[in-house]
């Protein structure tokens, strides 16, 4: 009787459903969820995805509040709760909270009580517990909250509900679709006109791909901010989770003051462990926390985006600076503070100088620092690239007003020319002992008094050479700014590193395909840089980072000899440094020795972007760095690819690409099975629309 049941259900759904879905579109779904790879019976069944639009919301005179609400899927269909009349159970939760006139930040109406070893008893923000949803139409349902407003309520202040909930399709293969919404309203019937609108969730999702916690459902940071008030401290810890303080601590990370002393910041511990964000690393680069307008975003549209200019606060401030007492004034300039009144009167939004106690000036990350002149070099020409040649390249060095800059002026200047650009690696440049390039500093380059410059390579192109080659450039300078000031400072700064290709045999120009952007590199690292500000572009860097090199150069003393070299081809190494903390499942690492022999450890990396789920480190969104589906298009290069502390070495590219993230031995041995003398054949498999393709096996 059950089955037929089932069978009687599933069969009434599709009678149901056909009508309106015989006419409806086909994909509104990314290449990153499940559904976009489904069935087409599947899809116009189920219609996957779950929508939350709050239609209404009021309080009555007795404190009972109620919302209108109305759920579907993307595209507009209505959904039953229940899973009766249309596929999947849904389960939703609801808050209340206030947003008092006087003040930036909620109080939650929608409290639970909560014991633990450090505060006895406790109330925390959550969502109501035991209230009642009733049909109000297709799709469309009232909720009356079990938690009633207090009877002093402010009824010309903002109210907002929050609903956040999640609709189960794992039967069909489609997983959990999540989904929140937030509502504001003015109890008194007027136009709302305070909102806590600081940041939009477009900035946090620059990094965090889709920003979501606890389980998944809890989507945005308009949700986020209804919970975590001042209200709410972690019974366990005694931390409290409001915005402000939490969200500043966790980005900071392992800069705390008080972690760098040797405390480290675990503000929960509940059912689920031990929270423990004294290891994550700021990934604006060099790591510096300083740059708020990553997250304060003024371009985003948010209607207070200069709140954290106009309204500095002690818990605001003091959750960075976590070594400032302002009860006694210890490292505080300005002596005690027993209230945020003052706060302003030093902090104004932005100085005139940068560095100063203005809060834009306090927060320069100093390779920003509109003190610096700035540095730019162009190249202009290549001649004499041909095979057997000595290449000679012209350059111009100029400020950032396009003033000449003498290169007397620069800390270093050298060139870089590796090819053939289908895929680096393995040329060798007369006596050069760097594998597949070679490096060469134009210190003594010949310059007229312009900065219009000429540098002969020692070192030829390879006689046997064809096709397309690549010169690229690096150059930094130090510039002490604030001199004879308390903020006089030594800030070393590189320019962009530039690229030319040219051809050595008189075949058309091929410059070397383009897999990622630096630009969505900067999504997350604003500026990224490396090696002493050098290195800037991922163009550049892939000349290096080539196939043929490792790390053993840099491995001089005794200890790092008696441990193989590591690889670091560029896919190679980007994909272990971003899957980080995720190879400890396979005990792996993964250690590069650097200049001057330092140990670069990327084992605990932490990934910022999110999965459905809420978990950290979600490396399945490819096109969050990738440009041009070039994920998807196999093979990703032509040689072999060093890794002599692989399984594997050397691994022919597919799989090294693969591997770089799947670094456990099954995939290394279904790699291995699946090459032959002829080569690699992933692409039976994984290349674009085939069964497992990668964006298929990658998709959410």
């Amino acid at each position: 009787m059950k089955l037929l049941g089932t069978q009687w259900r599933v069969a009434a759904i599709a009678g149901l459903l056909a009508v309106g879905l015989t006419s409806a579109p086909r994909r509104p779904y990314s290449p990153r969820e499940r559904a976009f790879f489904a069935d087409d019976p599947t899809v116009q069944f189920v219609r996957p995805g779950l929508v939350i639009k709050i239609n209404s919301a009021q309080i009555a005179a007795d404190g009972t509040i109620t919302t209108v609400y109305t759920i579907t899927d993307p595209q507009g269909l209505p959904l039953d709760s229940s899973g009766v009349t249309t596929p999947g159970t849904i389960s939703l939760s609801f808050v209340a909270a206030v947003l008092p006139n006087d003040q930036d930040h909620y109080t939650s109406y929608t409290t639970r009580p909560t014991t633990g070893t450090v505060l006895g008893s406790t109330q925390q923000a959550g969502a109501d517990s035991g209230g009642i949803s009733t049909p109000a139409a297709h799709g469309q349902y009232q909720y009356t909250f079990h938690t009633r407003a207090p009877s002093n309520i402010d009824p010309t202040a903002t109210h907002t509900i929050g609903i956040y909930g999640s609709r189960n399709l794992t039967i069909f293969n489609l997983g959990t679709n999540y989904a929140s919404a937030t509502f504001n309203f003015v109890p008194n019937g007027a136009a709302v006109t305070n909102t806590h609108d600081i940041i939009k969730t477009t900035s946090c999702n620059a990094c965090h791909d889709q920003l979501s916690a606890h389980g998944g459902s809890r989507r945005g940071i308009e949700l986020c901010v209804l919970c975590h008030t001042p209200q709410t401290s972690d019974p366990n810890t005694g931390a409290t989770m409001d915005a402000k303080v939490l969200f500043h601590k966790i980005h900071m990370g392992k800069n705390l003051p008080s972690v760098q002393a040797g405390t480290p910041y675990i503000p929960a511990i509940n059912q689920f462990g031990s929270f423990d964000f004294s290891k994550v690393a700021y990934p604006a680069d060099p790591g510096d926390p300083r740059r708020c307008e990553t997250c304060h975003s003024q371009t985003t549209g948010a209607t207070h985006a200069t709140a954290y200019l106009l309204h500095p606060t002690r818990a605001a401030c003091s959750s960075c600076h976590d070594d400032v007492n302002f009860a006694t004034g210890a490292n505080h300039p300005g002596g005690p503070q027993s209230d945020d009144t003052q706060c302003a009167t030093c902090h104004i939004p932005q100085g005139e100088i940068d560095f100063d106690a203005s809060i834009k000036g306090a927060h320069v990350a100093p390779t920003a620092s509109s003190l610096l002149s700035g540095l730019v070099v162009n190249i202009t020409k290549v001649a004499n690239g041909t095979a057997g040649s000595l290449p000679v390249v012209s350059f111009t060095v100029q400020d950032g007003s396009a003033n000449p800059v003498p290169l007397s002026k620069l800390a270093s200047i050298s060139f870089t020319m590796a090819g053939p650009t289908s895929d680096y690696g393995y040329t060798t440049f007369g006596n050069a002992t760097t594998p597949g390039y070679v490096t060469e500093s134009a210190a003594q380059a010949s310059c007229d008094a312009s900065s219009n410059c000429t540098y002969t390579f020692t070192r030829s192109v390879p006689a046997n050479a064809t096709g397309t080659y690549a010169i690229g450039v690096e150059a930094r300078r130090s510039e002490t700014v604030l001199a004879g000031t308390d903020k006089q400072q030594a800030i070393q700064y590189g320019a962009k590193n530039q690229v030319k290709y040219f051809s050595v045999d008189g075949s058309p120009v091929a410059p070397r395909r383009a897999v990622v952007a630096v630009s969505n590199c900067n999504q997350c690292h604003v500026a990224l840089s490396l090696h002493g500000a050098l290195r800037n572009n991922t163009e550049y860097c892939v000349l290096c980072h080539n196939p043929s090199n490792s790390d053993v150069a840099r491995r001089t003393s005794a200890a790092d000899k008696a441990v193989p070299p590591q690889g670091i081809n560029f896919n190679l190494l980007v994909h272990r440094i971003h899957f980080g903390i995720n190879m400890e499942a396979s005990k792996r690492s993964y250690v590069v020795v650097g200049f001057g022999g330092t140990h670069n450890d990327f084992s605990q990396t932490l990934f910022p972007a999110l999965s459905p789920s809420g978990a950290a480190t979600d490396t399945r969104n490819c096109a969050l760095c990738h440009v041009n589906d070039s994920e998807l298009n196999l093979p990703l290069g032509l040689n072999p690819v060093v890794d002599p502390q692989g399984p594997i070495n050397p691994i022919l590219p597919i799989a090294s690409a693969c591997t770089g993230c799947h670094v456990d031995i099954p995939t290394a041995s279904h790699a291995l099975s699946n090459t032959s003398m002829l080569g690699e054949s992933c692409t039976v498999c994984h290349r674009s629309g085939a069964e497992f393709a990668v964006d298929k096996v990658h998709a959410q």
